[in-house]
C-alpha cells in the first residue's frame, strides 16, 4: 500500500519535474552564456578582463545594476517597469553632495536622510499607481523627466564633489585587508576564508532544500543537477573572490550586494509579500479575487524600489567621489536588460533574483569587455540593445510555442 502511494506521488510529480527541468536549463542557458561572453571577452582583450584589478573593477562598476536589478525584478514580475529609476540615482547622489558639502552633515546622517528620500519618492510613484490608477509606465516616464531636472536644478548644472573619504569608503572602500604572501604573490586573507565559508553554506543550504521539499513530496531535481548547479556557483564564487584576494581584498560594496541577494531571494521566496507580488503579475485578477490588495502590492514594489534607487545614488556618488548632472544616464535600462536577460517574463509572473542577478552580470561583463577593447558608448548601446532584444525574442517564441 506505501509503495502505491509513493508511486502514485512519484506520477503527479512528472509535470512539476518536466516544469522544473526547463526552469533550470534557462538558468543554466544563462550561465552558458555567461561564461562565454566572459570567455570571447577575454580573448578579444587579450587576458585584460581576468586581470585581478579588473576583476575588482567589474564589482564595483556593476554593484548599481545588481542594486537596482532586484528592485526592478519586482516591477517587471507585476508586468511594469520602472523607467525613472537613472534619474532617482542622480537625484539622491546630488542631495547626499549637497548636504554634505554646502551643509556640513554628518555622512551616516546623510545616508539616512537620502534613503528616507528615496523611499518617500517610491512612495510619491506608488500613489499615482496604486491610488490614483495611472499607468507604471507613465508615471516612471513623467518621473524620469521631473526628476532629471530636479538634479539639473539643484546641481546648477555643475560636479559637485570632490567628496570627503568617509563617504567615498562606501562605493570604494574594502573589508578589513589581512596580506599574506605566497609563492612571491600578495594575498588578502579574508577574501579566500569568505569564498570557503559561503562555498559550505551554500552546500548546506541545497542540502537542507533538497530534505524540505522531498520530506512534503515536492519534485526536486536531480542529484547531478543540483551537484552541477552548486559547481558551478561556488566556481564563480571563489574565481571572484580569489581574484580580490590578489588585489586588495572584498570591496564593501561586494559584502553589500550580497545582503541584498540574500534578503531580496529571502523576500521573493519565502515571505506572503513576495508570493503575491508573482500572483499579482501572474493574474491580477485572480488574485483580487483571491484576497489580495493589489493596490498594496502594486505600492510597496514600487516604494521599494525608490528606496533601492536612492541606495544606489549613494554608492554611485561615493564611488565617482562626486555628483554630477548626467550620472544615472540610462542606468534605468540595464536595469530592465538585466531582469529581462535573467529570464523575467514580459507578461509578469516568472522571474528570479538569481536570474537578475545573472543578467546584472551579462550586462556588467558586456560594459566592462567593450570598454576594454576601445568600443565606443555608441557601439556598446547598440549592443546591449541587440542582446535584450535577442532575449526578449527568445522568450516570446518559446511562450508562443509552448501554447
Amino acid at each position: 500500500m506505501g509503495n502505491t502511494v509513493q508511486a502514485n506521488a512519484v506520477k503527479n510529480n512528472v509535470p512539476e519535474q518536466k516544469k522544473m527541468a526547463k526552469s533550470n536549463l534557462k538558468q543554466y542557458g544563462m550561465m552558458i552564456a555567461l561564461f562565454l561572453i566572459y570567455i570571447i571577452f577575454a580573448v578579444l582583450s587579450h587576458g585584460k578582463n581576468l586581470a585581478p584589478m579588473n576583476i575588482n573593477n567589474l564589482v564595483m562598476q556593476n554593484s548599481y545594476v545588481v542594486i537596482l536589478s532586484l528592485g526592478m525584478l519586482l516591477c517587471c514580475l507585476t508586468a511594469n517597469v520602472d523607467l525613472a529609476v537613472g534619474s532617482i540615482v542622480a537625484f539622491c547622489g546630488a542631495a547626499a553632495a549637497i548636504m554634505i558639502l554646502d551643509y556640513h552633515i554628518a555622512v551616516p546622517i546623510t545616508v539616512v536622510v537620502v534613503l528616507i528620500m528615496g523611499v518617500l519618492v517610491g512612495m510619491f510613484q506608488g500613489f499615482f499607481i496604486a491610488a490614483l490608477k495611472v499607468p507604471p509606465f507613465i508615471v516612471t516616464l513623467a518621473n524620469m523627466l521631473v526628476f532629471r531636472g530636479l538634479t539639473m536644478v539643484i546641481l546648477n548644472g555643475q560636479t559637485k564633489g570632490p567628496l570627503p573619504q568617509s563617504f567615498t569608503q562606501i562605493g570604494a572602500g574594502y573589508m578589513p585587508q589581512f596580506f599574506t604572501h605566497v609563492g612571491g604573490s600578495k594575498i588578502e586573507i579574508l577574501s579566500l576564508v569568505a569564498g570557503i565559508l559561503v562555498s559550505v553554506v551554500l552546500i548546506l543550504l541545497e542540502i537542507r532544500s533538497r530534505r524540505n521539499k522531498i520530506k512534503h513530496n515536492f519534485a526536486v531535481p536531480s542529484v547531478l543537477q543540483s551537484a552541477v548547479k552548486l559547481v558551478v556557483m561556488i566556481g564563480v564564487l571563489n574565481f571572484i573572490t580569489v581574484k580580490l584576494a590578489l588585489y586588495m581584498g572584498l570591496p564593501l560594496v561586494f559584502l553589500l550586494m550580497f545582503v541584498l541577494i540574500i534578503v531580496y531571494s529571502f523576500i521573493t521566496n519565502n515571505t506572503v509579500a513576495g508570493r503575491q507580488v508573482y500572483a499579482v503579475g501572474g493574474n491580477v485578477n485572480a488574485a483580487r479575487l483571491s484576497g489580495i490588495n493589489t493596490d498594496k502590492v502594486m505600492f510597496w514594489v514600487y516604494t521599494n524600489m525608490g528606496f533601492l534607487a536612492g541606495l544606489a545614488g549613494i554608492v554611485l556618488a561615493a564611488r565617482n567621489a562626486s555628483a554630477t548632472p548626467k550620472a544615472g544616464d540610462s542606468f534605468e535600462m540595464d536595469a530592465i536588460a538585466a531582469c529581462y536577460i535573467g529570464g523575467a517574463a514580459v507578461q509578469g509572473g516568472i522571474g528570479t533574483i538569481s536570474g537578475a542577478v545573472i543578467g546584472a552580470l551579462i550586462m556588467g561583463i558586456l560594459n566592462n569587455g567593450m570598454s576594454l577593447i576601445g568600443w565606443s558608448i555608441d557601439i556598446q548601446r547598440v549592443i546591449k540593445g541587440l542582446v535584450l532584444l535577442l532575449a526578449v525574442t527568445i522568450d516570446l517564441y518559446n511562450k508562443r510555442k509552448a501554447s
